[in-house]
This record gives structure tokens, sequence and C-alpha cells, in this order.
């Protein structure tokens, strides 16, 4: 006979209503921390509660910290502005990807902005850098090989801060750059950084002690 608690080891009773509920929330939750965002305010629980429309303990109940808020909605705004792109394994296709972001961050401009000037856009963009700087160390060991150890975390730090919203918004705010032209100037230099660096590998490593006399 059953009882109402589950019997030891039978899975725990689930609800595709309650699922779909669950999943609505924690929609609205995020679109609720970008609509504070892009009013120039700091996304408090309270704000975001109030945004979407909810009480403070169900954003809590989805996401137990602010940290983890910030990491959620990191992933969620990147399926918003960027939906396709999910990351680039070679130095041509990091470039094309600086084309097709970079105009895409013009279409929300004051989101891009805030999440560069606010805590919480910038709990959001640490959150995941680690893997960042771990592919874009590959992608350099791709582009440029059998670079030393210091060359090769000096690049690789350029090149992530060249594919950046910062490098975007400079180059709107202080060249009135459209995100196109924007991603041209840093494909530009991508390549020459890339390239210069190439031409000096072999003649470094090929150079040669001079003979000694007799």
């Amino acid at each position: 006979m059953k009882t109402g608690k589950a019997a030891a080891g039978s899975r725990p009773y689930r609800s595709d209503l309650r699922d779909a509920q669950a999943a609505s929330t924690r929609q609205r939750i995020l679109e609720a921390v970008a609509a504070v965002l892009e009013r120039g305010e700091e996304p408090t629980t309270a704000l975001v509660a109030a945004e979407a429309g909810c009480r403070e303990r169900t954003v809590y109940r989805h996401f137990a910290t602010r940290e983890a808020l910030a990491a959620a909605f990191w992933e969620w705004q990147r399926d918003v502005i960027t939906p396709s792109e999910r990351g680039a394994a070679t130095a041509d296709e990091l470039m094309e990807m600086v084309g097709r972001v970079f105009p895409a961050f013009d279409t929300r401009a004051e989101l891009v902005r805030s999440m560069l000037h606010t805590h919480h856009g910038r709990t959001s963009r640490l959150s995941d850098n680690a893997q960042r700087r771990a592919v874009t160390l590959q992608i350099i060991d791709d582009a440029v090989p059998g670079l030393d150890p210091r060359a090769r975390r000096q690049v690789a730090a350029v090149t992530q801060l060249l594919y950046s919203a910062s490098a975007w918004e400079v180059l709107r705010d202080y060249w009135d750059m459209d995100g196109a032209e924007a991603a041209e100037a840093v494909q530009l230099a991508m390549s020459a950084m890339f390239a210069g660096l190439r031409r000096r590998a072999p003649r470094s490593s090929s150079r040669r002690p001079p003979a000694r006399s007799a």
C-alpha cells in the first residue's frame, strides 16, 4: 500500500507544470535584472524582485546568492545579445566572432555598458573568467605556437582585451565607431599582432651562436 512519503529509492515527484512555472519565474527574474541594469541601477535583490513582480524570497529560492544570480545572468545575457556565439578555437574563428559580436553589442548598448560599470556586471563577467582565459591561451597557442610563458600570457591578455565590451565601448565613445567599424579595427589589430609575432618567431628560434675564432 502506498503512503504519502516516497518509498526509499523511488524518484522524487516531478510536475511538468511546476517545472514550467519555475522556469518562467527564473526567466522573469533574469529579465528583471536586465531591466534594472538598463536603467543604470545596481540590481539589488529588492529591485529585481519588484521588477519581476515577486517576493525577494522567490529570487533567493532560484538564486541562493547574489554571485549565483550574477553567474546565471552572465549566461543569460550572452544568449540574448549573441545567441549563436559559443566560443572560438582558433584566431581566425575569434576574429570572425568579433565581426558578429560587436555589432550585436550596439543592439543592447545600455545593458552592455551597465555590465561594464556596475558591481553586478563585474561579478557576472568574472564568473567564468578562468574558462575564458584558458580558451584564449589555447587560441594563442594555435596562432603563435612556441611563445615563452611570459609572452604567451601577455599576448593572451591583450587578445582578451581586444575582444571585449570594454574595447567596443572605447572605440564607440572616443572614436565614434559603430559596432561594425569597431570590429574591423579590432580585427586589424589582432591580425597585425599575430603576424608580427609569427615573423619574429623563426628569427629568434633560428639564431645560432657566433662561430668561435680559432
